[in-house]
């Protein structure tokens, strides 16, 4: 894992030193994602400088350092990520070539010398954004991973290009800091910023599984090699017609496999557990997979009213794993929040993105390479939102819409807070169930794609609080496709890339952390395609069939409980320790730098001191961004 940063400008042309100095410039900001080693490569008469700031994770020799040249001297590649099945590359496709190392960097480029870029991306297994410049064709490839893992901004101004795997490069090369009112509306909707959208005009996000070329004269053409909606059709054309079992022995030897191959590293590598379903099934299966002791990680918040920490310390015995635990204190994990726009160079308000930089600095104390958990419930229906769709939604829209409105009126007289106290001694229940039945009834006389962006929404009228149009997440799905699966397609499409994998990523480079997240192999996607809705969700159970894998290792009790998230108490710490801090942002005279109104942060932050309301989220995502405002822009 890696940085990577870069820029072309035709007005340069010749400046080899003046190139290079942004390039370095550009490097040196994102210097976190890669302690191990600087590189700068120029091409002065196109006006062109490719930097690298290294992570060693597999050939830690300088034979594995870049920017690399290929072999044949044609392409120069500055190469983010991991790609798992490098030795595959090398003995079936590339047996003649005199390899100087043994890193995946050099089995990428000298396939694409050898083969051609189409080729090799078809083949591919990893996740990556790269940089790629072709000296002959005088153009440069922006390439981006099938799910999005890996991040990768760029942005065009006059004869200059610039590009880099966050924001915090494209800056330092001078790019201009004019907000696009459209992505902060988008923003404040989401708690991010959807892609191919940033929060700077401009700026562009290459998007999952494309290829952005940029032309000698200065021409920019996308294309996706690889698409969901292909992937989705074709696995709703042709559903798996097999039995419980034998649906399970395809998974499980699928997931096993990419695992397997995520283990591939030459540092010390280990795994997240939070003792849900998707991090015990890969800890499971990485035991299984027989390569030495298995190290997990967890974190515990007994501060915080709720600790699954126990839950995965019995996993972890369970399956023999040498488990690392820190018990995190409130005051610990409010001291990340100051750092958190530092972190997150775009504005993001995704509040466990607290949580997620604690396990990581954790475990980057012990390893350097983490698998996780991330994207089951995306590919196994494993949200409350699938549960909706495919159980209760059918029997819902059954009910004439205005008594359903009526219902949904009497059902928000009752405050989240209120709902929680009445509910508190029911078991079986699901965490914050004040929050899940107050999102119920927004939805209840909803229908379509706007039942969905409500149940996404964080602040759900970003119009009150300013004037901009607001781009909207594209849901347009394959045709035929059942509410369930246009959820997932929907997930899968938008929250997963830029939500899910940029917490991630940010959280975990930020300590030179590399996370990977083999349940996003893109063979298992296609095979979760293929999955009949029985295989997702039955009797009311999310990730039915990967729940049954999980049984084979580990016994039904020390993971069946209520899905907790991985949340932290942010309604009491806004009434409490983060008070001061947030009024300072909110009620401040140059509040929202005159883009957004006043008042209705101010009426949210009094409804929610005054107890009646809970609006904690609403309120995180505009305190993230009024954090990230006056530190960036």
């Amino acid at each position: 894992m890696c940085g990577i940063a870069g820029l072309i400008d035709a007005g340069r042309g010749g400046d080899a030193a003046g190139v290079e100095g942004v390039a370095v410039a550009m490097g040196d900001a994102i210097a976190h994602r890669g302690p191990d080693g600087a590189g700068v490569w120029v091409d002065a008469g196109a006006g062109l400088a490719l930097a690298h700031r290294r992570l060693a994770i597999v050939d830690l020799s300088p034979a594995g350092a870049q920017p690399m040249v290929s072999s044949c001297g044609r392409f120069v590649i500055a190469y983010n990520g991991e790609v798992y099945n490098a030795g595959d590359l090398r003995r079936h496709h590339l047996p003649g070539i005199r390899f100087r190392g043994h890193s995946d960097t050099e089995a990428i480029l000298e396939s694409i010398a050898a083969r051609g870029l189409d080729t090799t991306l078809a083949e591919m297994n990893g996740m990556f954004a790269f940089a790629l410049w072709d000296r002959q064709a005088r153009m440069l490839h922006l390439v981006r991973d099938r799910l999005g893992i890996k991040p990768l901004f760029f942005a065009a101004e006059g004869r200059r290009l610039l590009f880099g795997s966050e924001l915090k490069a494209l800056l330092a090369a001078g790019l201009r800091r004019d907000l696009d009112p459209s992505s902060v509306a988008a923003f404040l909707r989401y708690a991010y910023v959807p892609g191919p959208h940033a929060i700077f005009r401009g700026v562009e996000k290459v998007m999952p599984g494309e290829a952005v070329t940029i032309a000698a004269d200065g021409a920019i053409a996308r294309r996706r090699y690889w698409c969901l909606d292909e992937i989705a059709a074709g696995g709703r054309a042709e559903p798996m017609d097999v039995s419980d079992a034998e649906a399970a022995d395809r998974l499980e030897a699928l997931l096993g496999d990419a695992i397997a191959r995520q283990m591939l590293a030459d540092v010390p590598l280990g795994a997240f557990l939070s003792g849900g379903v998707d991090s015990a099934t890969v800890a499971a299966l990485m035991v299984k997979a027989g390569k030495g002791t298995v190290r997990t990680f967890s974190i515990g918040f007994p501060d915080f009213g709720f600790d699954e920490s126990p839950h995965a310390a019995a996993v972890a015995r369970h399956l023999g794993t040498r488990h690392t635990e820190l018990t995190v204190t409130a005051r610990e994990a409010l001291d990340v929040v100051p750092r958190l726009p530092e972190m997150y160079d775009e504005p993001f308000a995704d509040s466990s993105q607290i949580p997620t930089h604690l396990v990581s600095r954790l475990t980057r104390n012990h390893v350097t390479v983490a698998l996780s958990g991330d994207g089951g419930d995306e590919l196994f229906a494993g949200y409350n939102r699938h549960t909706l769709a495919a159980v209760h939604w059918p029997r819902i829209a059954r009910v004439p819409a205005p008594f359903r409105r009526a219902v949904a009126r009497m059902m928000g007289c009752m405050s989240p807070a209120t709902v929680d106290r009445l509910v508190r001694h029911i078991p079986g229940l699901p965490a914050q169930p004040g929050d899940k039945l107050a999102k119920l009834a927004a939805v209840l006389a909803l229908d379509g794609p706007d039942a969905y962006h409500r149940l996404v929404s964080q602040i759900p009228d970003p119009a009150r609080h300013m004037d901009a149009p607001e781009y909207r997440t594209p849901l347009a799905a394959p045709h035929g496709l059942s509410l369930l699966d246009r959820m997932r397609f929907a997930d899968t499409l938008t929250y997963l890339p830029d939500d899910i994998l940029q917490k991630v990523d940010r959280a975990s480079m930020a300590v030179a952390l590399e996370a990977r997240p083999p349940l996003l192999d893109h063979r298992l996607v296609a095979f979760a395609w293929h999955l009949p809705q029985r295989f997702l969700i039955r009797g009311g159970r999310s990730k039915w069939l990967l729940r049954r894998v999980l049984d084979r290792h580990v016994p039904r009790a020390l993971i069946e409980r209520p899905k907790m998230g991985f949340a932290v108490p942010l309604a009491d710490w806004l009434r409490g320790p983060l008070k001061t801090w947030a009024e300072h942002l909110l009620l401040a005279p140059d509040y929202g730098g005159g883009l957004l109104r006043p008042q209705p942060a101010r009426t949210l932050w009094h409804g929610h001191q005054s107890g009646g309301r809970n609006h904690a989220y609403q309120l995180w995502t505009l305190l993230m961004f009024e954090a990230w405002r006056r530190r960036w822009a």
